[in-house]
Order: structure tokens, then sequence, then C-alpha cells
């Protein structure tokens, strides 16, 4: 059974996604002290997260951040908050989706089967382990991590799809279009802006292990990964 952590401080809408997630078969849980939001959510381990903007204390943004430092699980902001910098930041902070209120309680449902099924597929478990390396540097897509020598980090879902594709076409260009389709195929909110974002955080994460200008920006084509990590003295 999947379990789903609601991090909302509307009773009203807590009660309804309950009621309706409880319909499907999940589990869920919502938060009772919203001072000590990353503690519940590491006693109860979900599944995936669905999170609000405005609430007491902090903010969904600070809590997303929070969360990201102990695990990779989804989560989806719902917010009133309609503006693009909203969504922008969302993402940048380490969301999967944004859905704006109101919503339909079945796109809501929708949203999380399709980041349930990215993440905890039902073959993800015979599957076997999937790697891409490039001059020693490794892309380990099931388990979201990205190591160079003795050095690992964690990634989000869409940084490894994104830099998956650009390892395995190490040297060439891949187009932005191509990413955008790779990345979001199936999600509402897509455009530029927010593609830049996840670029912009892929370089940082490389810069965590020591790799400055890899992934160069091809004007009017698209995105490069050179492996100048691997480039002698």
């Amino acid at each position: 059974m999947f379990k789903i952590f609601i991090i909302e401080d509307d009773p009203q809408i807590v009660r309804l996604l309950e009621e309706h997630l409880h319909k499907f078969g999940f589990d869920t849980k919502s938060v009772y002290d919203f001072e000590k939001v990353r503690d519940q959510f590491a006693q109860y381990a979900p599944h995936l997260v669905l999170l609000d903007v405005n609430l007491p204390k902090f903010d969904g943004y600070y809590w997303c951040r929070q969360i990201r430092s102990i695990s990779t699980c989804p989560i989806l902001f719902i917010s009133a908050r309609e503006g693009k910098m909203d969504q922008v930041m969302a993402l940048e902070n380490g969301a999967d989706d944004y859905i704006t209120k109101p919503f339909d309680y079945d796109i809501v449902l929708a949203k999380i089967n399709s980041q349930l099924r990215r993440v905890y597929g039902s073959y993800a478990n015979t599957q076997q382990v999937r790697t891409t390396t490039v001059e020693n540097l490794t892309l380990d897509v099931e388990r979201l991590s990205l190591s160079l020598q003795d050095k690992a980090i964690e990634l989000s879902h869409t940084e490894a799809k994104i830099l998956d594709e650009l390892m395995k076409k190490s040297e060439r260009v891949v187009s932005r279009d191509r990413l955008l389709e790779k990345i979001w195929d199936d999600q509402a909110f897509v455009d530029d802006n927010t593609l830049n974002v996840y670029i912009t955080r892929v370089r940082k994460k490389l810069s965590l292990l020591g790799i400055e200008q890899a992934l160069q920006t091809i004007r009017g084509q698209g995105y490069r990964l050179h492996p100048n990590w691997g480039e002698s003295d």
C-alpha cells in the first residue's frame, strides 16, 4: 500500500484529499505539528508528498528543501498561488510537479499515480540496475545517484533523467525539445524557463563533484555534455 503524506493546513482540503485517496487504496497521514514537519515525514516514510506553499511558521518551499535533504520521494505542490514564479520556485526547491487550487481530485490522483509509476513501477523490483558511465562519472538511474571516484551525490528524478540523456549522448548536442519530451511527456506545466531551472540545478550538482563548465549551452540548439573532468592537465 502506497503512503501519501499531506502537508496542508486547511482541514477541509485535507479531509477531502484523504477521503478520495482512501477510496483508491492509499494510506495517508497529515501533518499535526507544523514546526516538526521533517520529523513527521521521517517517521512516516511516505512514498509521495502533497505539499502546500502557504503554511504556518515556515512555507512549503522551506519544507520541500528539508525533505529533499533526506529523501528523493516525489513531491507535488498543491497551492492557490498561480504565479509562474511560484511554480518555478517550487521546482527549483526540489518539487516534481505543481497543482493549482481549486483542483480536480481526479487530476490530483492521476498525477500521483504518474509519479508513483515513474518511481515505484511494478517492474522496479525485477529490473536490473541501470547505470551510465562517462569518463568515470557514473549515473545510477534507479538509485538516483551520481558518483565520480570516491564522491557521490543524490539527484532528483528530473535531474537524473536530464543527465541520463546527456551522458548517453556525450559530446553530442541534445535539443531542448528532446529534453522536454523525455522529462515532461505527461506533465501539464512545461515551458522554457522550467527547463532552464533544471539545467541550473544539474550544473550545481556537477559542481559538487568538482565538475565545472562541462554542461555547455549551444545557442539555438540545446545542450552538450563535454567530459572535461576526464582530461589530463
